[in-house]
Order: C-alpha cells, then sequence, then structure tokens
C-alpha cells in the first residue's frame, strides 16, 4: 500500500496544550484591548479599565511564559505554535500596551505625538518577533548555530510586561487618577527606550534551562517563594522590580562571572569549572 505523504497545503498538526495555553495569551489581550477602547470613550477616566487591562497583560505574560516550557517538555515544539505564538505576542504585548500607553498620553499630551509614540514600539515589537521567526527559521535549516539559550534583544512580553506593571505602579502612586502627571514623561521614554532594547543586540537569557528538574539550594527557593508571594501581595510594585532586573541583567550580563551566569540562568553548578570563574566574558558580550 502506497504511503501517504502529506502535501504543501495539508492541514497542521496541532498539540493541544501548548497552544491552549497560547490561545490563553490571545485572550487575555484582546480583552486587555477591549477595556482600554472602553477607557478611551469614557471622558471621565477610565482608570479601573486600565488598572484590569493592565492585570490581563501581566496574564498574558504568564500564558506566553508556559506554552514554550510545555512543548519543550512534551516535544511538542512545531512550526505552526512558533507562528500562532508570534501571532498572539504581537496582539498581547504589541497592540494592548500600545493602545493603553497612548490612552494615558494623549490625555497630556497632543495625540498626534501619543500615536507616534505608541506605533514606534508597535513597529519594533514586530520588527522584533519577524526577526525571531527568521532566526529560528535559519537554525532549522542549519544555516545558523545559535548561541543556546540566548535571545538576541529584549524580549517583547518582558517589554510589555514591564510598561504594565510600571503604569500599575504609577496609578498606585496617584491614588488610581488617570492624569498621571510628570510620570508622562518616563512612560514616553521608557516605550523609546524598549523599541531601541528590542531591535538591539544585546543578549538576554531565556532561562529555558530552569524547567522541572533544575535544581536548587535551599536559599534559591526560599528567595523564589519569597519573590512569588510578594508579587502576588505587592503586586503595585514587585513586578516592577522583576522586570526591570531583567532588563537590567541583559545591560550588565557581559560583565558577570561565567560561574554567577550559569547559577541564575540554569540553575545548577554541576560541571562547573571553579577556573572559568576568573575569566572574561568575551563570547558573552553583545550577540
Amino acid at each position: 500500500m502506497k504511503k501517504h505523504v502529506p502535501g504543501p497545503w495539508s492541514t497542521p498538526q496541532v498539540y493541544l496544550l501548548p497552544n491552549l495555553m497560547t490561545a490563553g495569551n490571545l485572550a487575555c489581550g484582546f480583552g486587555a484591548i477591549v477595556l482600554i477602547f472602553e477607557g478611551l470613550r469614557d471622558s471621565a477616566g477610565g482608570a479601573a479599565d486600565i488598572r484590569l487591562a493592565i492585570f490581563l497583560i501581566l496574564a498574558a505574560c504568564f500564558f506566553d511564559a508556559l506554552d514554550g516550557r510545555l512543548a519543550r517538555i512534551k516535544g511538542q515544539e512545531s512550526m505552526f505554535g512558533r507562528e500562532f505564538d508570534s501571532l498572539a505576542d504581537i496582539v498581547s504585548f504589541g497592540i494592548a500596551p500600545a493602545l493603553m500607553v497612548m490612552d494615558i498620553v494623549m490625555s497630556s499630551f497632543d495625540n498626534k505625538l501619543g500615536w507616534t509614540i505608541a506605533f514606534i514600539y508597535l513597529l519594533c515589537g514586530g520588527m522584533r518577533l519577524a526577526r525571531f521567526n527568521c532566526l529560528s527559521q535559519e537554525v532549522e535549516e542549519g544555516r545558523m548555530v545559535p548561541k543556546k539559550g540566548d535571545f538576541v534583544g529584549f524580549p517583547i512580553p518582558a517589554a510589555a510586561g514591564l510598561i504594565a506593571s510600571l503604569t500599575l505602579f504609577i496609578l498606585w502612586l496617584n491614588e488610581g487618577d488617570k492624569e498621571i502627571g510628570a510620570w508622562r514623561y518616563v512612560l514616553v521614554v521608557l516605550m523609546l527606550l524598549l523599541s531601541f532594547m528590542m531591535l538591539s543586540e544585546f543578549s538576554y537569557p531565556s532561562f529555558k534551562a530552569v524547567n522541572w528538574k533544575a535544581k536548587r539550594s535551599l536559599v534559591w527557593f526560599f528567595v523564589a517563594v519569597i519573590t512569588l508571594v510578594c508579587a502576588v501581595n505587592y503586586v503595585e510594585f514587585v513586578p516592577l522590580g522583576i522586570f526591570l532586573s531583567y532588563l537590567v541583567y541583559g545591560l550588565v550580563r557581559p560583565w558577570i562571572s561565567r560561574r554567577w551566569r550559569k547559577e541564575i540562568e540554569e540553575g545548577s553548578e554541576e560541571g562547573f569549572d571553579p577556573e572559568v570563574e576568573a575569566e572574561e566574558v568575551d563570547d558573552d558580550s553583545l550577540a
């Protein structure tokens, strides 16, 4: 009997669990956009809608972190999953935060400036995702050898998380007042900085090695639990600290010893050569 070979227009195989997480990411992004539009229509304020939209963007970050890990754990990585993930990311981490900042900035500046800043961020985020997919394709075809566990440029989910958590922090400081005063300048500068960082050559760890099998000391376990508890109880400022630390870590990473980088990024010192600690990190400078 002749074996059936799928043609070029065959329906791709879709793995259930990873793509359900991506769908959750997309649903959160869509919900955030709907709430932001409601805030735009509400001339009286709309700060409550903005706060809920922020939580949905942060929830989308959680779903985005899960989908890739589930795919890798179960060996269910696929081209469909990668493309679906990018499409969801441009909605949740590109359009949603861009609209949110545009809404806040437009209430303080003129409409043209708010639109321009938001579009620059969205454009750079879309280009960041396109570059990631192109690099992944080159790796699959053997034309490029990847640097294990690294992202080139600041990841767009982290950029959206930083914008959302900073906006939440500002609203908390202003007791929910959408007119954030001088803080609007911080948001404008941050959007432009993140736009540059997403297209930069700075190297950021993906933490793919930190999985269910990763080993940590009791101290690391204690720090992780305390961070999680604080992030839930003090959601107004702890997530901001986490995302901001990740941004800064990529900038100072070339000057951190290999031993510390291995401990932070891989969760294990197994097989580590102590003599490497004194070496300069030439090969892990900007990719």
